[in-house]
């Protein structure tokens, strides 16, 4: 991964957008992540479709472990 460190918030209005490029030399995937004050695109290029999968499923295990506070720790939370 090329990397550059950032931290946002994803907030209940966050959108998820992807968009599709298939160009005759060179085809990608964007995931834009977008909120009021933040846009990020992910680029996923042919052949990375395994990481976007782990990202998915660390998606999945994130949301889970919200889930399970929500459950676990009501009086905390609310």
């Amino acid at each position: 991964m090329k990397s550059l460190g950032i931290s946002a918030h994803i907030e209940t209005d966050t959108r998820f957008r992807v968009t599709p490029f298939a160009g005759p030399t060179d085809s990608f995937v964007s995931l834009r992540i977008q909120g009021d004050f933040i846009d990020i695109a992910l680029i996923a290029s042919l052949g990375t479709s395994e990481s976007l999968r782990g990202l998915a499923a660390a998606a999945l295990e994130a949301a889970g472990a919200l889930d399970a506070m929500t459950t676990d720790m009501p009086e905390v939370l609310a």
